[in-house]
């Protein structure tokens, strides 16, 4: 069973369009059709329903489908050990991260993997909160994705990579906006502007417990995946966010950081990866992190 014809039949089943499958394969639509159908003959089965307007996979195409996919996912990794012993590491793994606060923590490890592992390539997605990280990484579809600690019970593993105390931004003309810090408490009964928590967001959960210690329940009348458009949105008059401290020298005009008082809630910022990933690409890039951003010490 030639790998092309396996490759094609993939293609074909996620873009359920000959056209666009060619597309992505860099191919012309009649030979693509041509090896789908020598596979069907070799196989002595039909793999997809075909008509002028649509294209679905056959319970056979169906049944076929998750095993072709682990034939070539070993294949690719078995690739990257051959390269791995030669010393060298080629190959893609994906990384899923919030936004504004990860910045400390994702720049130093992208630039440290592009410039140690010039074959590496990292597919960054942003807008990614914790719940919704973990999810994605034990699924296969992102290799590592920085997270909110504590995480929920799962098989990932995950390794602390910095630690940041909460503290609240306010709009530049706030009541509160001049104070060189400010309790929580002062801030009930105002609007809040959050990460949603129905995605799991880490920092909406410590937002909620740190407000619920100070004995109020916060109004959040607006919520966004993107760290920094809820920044803007302060900056807007929109509400009041409870942010990490790293994110001060970020905050866009027209807002203001402000410190907690009292004893700090601390946004402990981490990595989660699949921990019987064999692949060695990943291994290379989680290296570079154990380097790059080691773990603090209390």
């Amino acid at each position: 069973m030639e790998i092309r014809r396996l490759e094609a039949f993939v293609a074909v089943a996620e873009e359920l369009h000959f056209g666009r499958a060619a597309e992505r394969l860099g191919m012309a639509q009649s030979p693509l059709s041509q090896t789908v159908r020598r596979l069907e003959r070799e196989l002595g089965t039909t793999l997809f329903e075909r008509s002028t307007r649509s294209v679905a996979l056959t319970p056979a195409g169906r049944a076929l489908l998750p095993h072709v996919r682990r034939a070539l996912d070993e294949l690719e990794l078995g690739r990257e050990a051959t390269r791995a012993v030669d010393g060298l590491v080629h190959g893609t793994v994906a990384i899923g991260f919030s936004g504004a606060l990860n910045h400390h923590t994702l720049s130093p490890l992208t630039r440290a993997v592009r410039h140690r592992h010039p074959g590496v390539v990292l597919a960054l997605t942003g807008r990614v909160v914790t719940g919704d990280g973990v999810a994605l990484v034990e699924r296969g579809a992102l290799d590592i994705a920085f997270v909110g600690l504590p995480i929920e019970p799962s098989p990932l593993a995950t390794r602390l990579v910095a630690r940041e105390p909460l503290g609240v931004v306010l709009p530049i003309d706030h009541r509160l906006a001049g104070e060189p810090v400010v309790d929580l408490a002062e801030l009930a009964g105002e609007p809040f502007v959050g990460m949603p928590a129905s995605a799991g967001s880490a920092l909406q959960r410590l937002t909620a417990e740190a407000c619920a210690r100070a004995g109020f329940r916060p109004e959040v009348v607006q919520e966004s995946t993107d760290p920094f458009l809820v920044l803007t949105l302060v900056a807007a008059g929109v509400g009041v966010t409870v942010m990490a401290s790293g994110i001060g020298p970020i905050v866009p005009p027209g807002a203001v950081y402000v410190p907690l008082r009292g004893e700090p809630t601390w946004m402990q910022h981490a990595i989660a990866w699949r921990a019987d990933d064999p692949s060695p690409v990943l291994r290379a890039v989680l290296d570079v992190a154990e380097e790059v951003l080691p773990t603090p010490v209390d």
